[in-house]
């Protein structure tokens, strides 16, 4: 694999299944990244997930803060990419040297999911948003929503400066059929609304809004309604807050605010502007993709990135708790004689018969996943060994009572915490041994039937 070159461009040629219709806009131009980042393979990998998205990309590769800002005083960029942890500065550093400049220019870091710490402190610095390192693919999704977001948020700065200083500005603006707009009072009376929000939010016309609360009866949870009032209260301005809001049909929408403290001559107290953009489409979309990272596509459980995840934050939980929990691992006996006798799409009907089987068999609190090939997984919490046992029984027993050929018979090994290992490596390893132990001794469930 080849490092990139600075001033590099790649296109992306033909489509692929990770390409989703939201990254369509951005594929017609050219995007300027700055990677700030100490391993050029990494920025390869990162550069092909953008070119299988049929991204064009101009690439710079920075190692150092004097690089940093030698390029962006020579290169106008559209995001910049950083590794959250990197050999001979850090990434703050970096992220500071733009606020500390005025830049606005969107800053997504890569990072790994389990340092939580690192993470927060770089959203709470002013990150535009972070990927798993490990996980790559979303990139391009989060470039995109970055670039669409900075173009939008400009956009909307440039629209309420200019509705400063005219009226006919603002009237553009509250015309404008994207973005809603309103006026209220600071009990939540609208005073003023547009005819985009009376559309976004499903009223008839303007008059039927304007006699809707905006606090009381649009802001649907008391925890976000008490943000809001204390976000005006207690400033002038709103800069991009995202709240659940109702529609007139109690359908739940997801907006992004932004406003300013306006003077109206009716009233003593100082009203309220608020500019509404309706994001409920981009956080599904948001929401999709981490459910896409977290799952398996065959059989729709957790895959094993996940259930490594879940197992992580279970002992954690245990360890503050000093509460038992098991881990099954289960394998799918002569899946090999399934797939040659009966077909691949047969083999791939039993993984999933096998997904139905858990789900028929767990808890809500249970996470069951595909661990690789024909071998799955459950974190079973606040479960002792034998609980760990009956649920074996009940997966079996959903088996043997399963309609479809070919029967399924099946392998299972368990290991409780924190009697069998206190780490991920030590019940894994444990229920593996108990697995392979049930096989090499042909103690076996078999439920097939002859052929």
């Amino acid at each position: 694999m080849s490092s990139p070159a600075h001033g590099e461009v790649l296109r992306g040629q033909g489509v692929t299944a990770r390409s989703g219709g939201g990254l369509a806009a951005h594929r017609n131009r050219v995007i300027n990244v700055l990677f700030i980042h100490d391993n050029p393979l990494v920025v390869e990998l990162c550069l092909q997930e953008m070119k299988w998205a049929q991204f064009a990309v101009s690439m710079d590769l920075v190692h150092n803060g004097t690089d940093f800002v030698e390029r962006l005083s020579t290169k106008a960029f559209d995001v910049v990419v950083c590794d959250s942890s990197l050999k001979h500065w850090t990434g703050i550093q970096a992220l500071e040297i733009l606020r500390n400049e005025g830049r606005e220019i969107p800053f997504i870091v890569l990072a790994e999911p389990s340092d939580e710490a690192t993470v927060g402190e770089f959203v709470k610095k002013g990150a535009s948003d972070w990927v798993d390192k490990y996980h790559l693919a979303l990139l391009p999704m989060a470039v995109a929503l970055a670039v669409e977001q900075k173009a939008l948020r400009e956009e909307r700065n440039r629209a309420v400066s200019e509705a400063r200083r005219s009226e006919a500005h603002y009237r553009a603006l509250v015309e404008n059929p994207t973005f809603g707009v309103c006026r209220f009072e600071p009990g939540g009376k609208l005073l003023a609304v547009n005819q985009a929000m009376v559309t976004m939010l499903g009223y008839e016309s303007i008059a039927e809004l304007l006699a809707v609360n905006l606090v009381n009866d649009i802001i649907r949870d008391p925890a976000e309604r008490k943000q809001f009032l204390e976000a005006y209260q207690q400033s002038t301005r709103i800069n991009c807050i995202e709240l659940e809001w109702r529609r007139k049909d109690g359908s739940p929408m997801k907006v992004r605010l932004s406003g300013c403290q306006v003077d109206h001559e009716a009233s003593v107290q100082p009203g309220f502007g608020l500019i509404v953009e309706d994001v409920t489409a981009q956080c599904a979309m948001e929401e999709h993709l981490r459910h896409m990272a977290a799952t398996d596509a065959l059989t729709g459980l957790a895959n094993y990135r996940q259930f490594a995840r879940e197992l992580d934050s279970e002992i954690k939980r245990s360890q503050r708790t000093e509460r038992a929990f098991s881990v099954l691992i289960f394998d799918v006996d002569d899946m090999k004689s399934i797939n040659d006798g009966f077909g691949h799409l047969a083999g791939n009907r039993a993984l999933c018969r096998m997904a139905m089987a858990f789900r028929s068999s767990c808890r809500s609190i249970d996470t069951p996943a595909r661990y690789g090939g024909d071998e799955f997984a459950i974190v079973l919490p606040e479960t002792t060994a034998r609980e760990a046992d009956l649920l074996g029984d009940r997966v079996r027993d959903y088996l043997a009572h399963d309609a479809e050929y070919p029967k399924l018979s099946i392998s299972v090994g368990a290991a409780c915490y924190p009697q069998d290992g206190e780490t991920i490596e030590a019940l894994l390893h444990k229920a593996d041994q108990a697995l392979y132990a049930m096989k090499n001794q042909h103690q076996r469930v078999s439920l097939a039937l002859p052929i």
